[in-house]
């Protein structure tokens, strides 16, 4: 395994400065390592990044280049172990089976270069006209939309029984969390979403708009999401073994 970039220096306030990744190798291929300084942090902790491209190594305030590139080293077996259960990328291509509400669809060419994606829930077809070359377009702004209606709906509800306002909610293509909420009472959720069971885009609603009224994961925090969605935990148990699938779609 060898370093290909800089990395970092230690510094007495190291968090304030840029982490450029580390590319390695692994078997004769380059991985990009991306590095986190946390401050709380009393070990360094590797994971891959939900869409598989690259890992993140989390790392203590005071430690150092060295210290990283060992632990990476001794990490080489895992990261090339963790990239082999990568699920298969699924291109947005005529043919192709893709996951919408937990069921598996297909996507389907009309040969019309005009018109609006259609979907036949009997036969599980995603009509979309357009060229070959749009089609991905086409699919992900369907896709999009169904999203926002789905988490805008759940997203009230929750709202409604936790007493709670959602000024605004959007959605977009988030690459470290499922959904996020500041203070002004704006919710962001992944599109990707829409292809998981109901359950998860219903949890994932819940938990974004109980922080509406705990901004944090304290004990509150979850009585709140877990007495308004008793689906909470094997919603949880299904992205952790399959979330990684939804980002190896489209």
């Amino acid at each position: 395994m060898w370093p290909l970039s800089r990395a970092f220096t230690a510094k007495s306030k190291p968090e304030a400065e840029p982490l450029l990744p580390i590319i390695v190798m692994v078997e004769g291929v380059a991985l990009a390592v991306m590095l986190k300084r946390h401050a709380k942090a009393r070990r360094m902790t590797l994971r891959q990044s939900r869409d598989g491209e690259h890992f993140i190594l989390t790392v203590p305030r005071r430690h150092s280049r060295k210290a990283a590139e060992a632990f990476l080293n001794a990490s080489a077996g895992w990261m090339q172990k963790t990239r082999s259960k990568l699920p298969a990328i699924v291109p947005a291509a005529d043919g192709g089976r893709i996951l919408l509400r937990g069921e598996h669809y297909t996507i389907a060419a009309t040969g019309r270069l005009r018109g609006l994606v259609s979907i036949d829930d009997e036969t599980r077809v995603i009509a979309v006209p357009g060229a070959p070359s749009h089609m991905k377009r086409r699919l992900t702004e369907w896709l999009k939309r169904q999203a926002e209606k789905d988490l805008h709906e759940a997203s009230q509800r929750y709202a409604s029984v936790m007493n709670v306002t959602v000024k605004r909610l959007g959605v977009r293509d988030q690459k470290s969390r499922w959904g996020s909420c500041n203070t002004d009472g704006v919710l962001s959720y992944s599109w990707r979403l829409i292809m998981a069971p109901p359950m998860v885009l219903d949890y994932v609603a819940a938990h974004e708009v109980a922080h509406l009224r705990e901004m944090n994961h304290g004990p509150r925090f979850w009585r709140l999401v877990l007495s308004h969605c008793t689906s909470a935990r094997a919603a949880k148990e299904w992205l952790k073994q399959h979330g990684q699938t939804l980002h190896r779609m489209v």
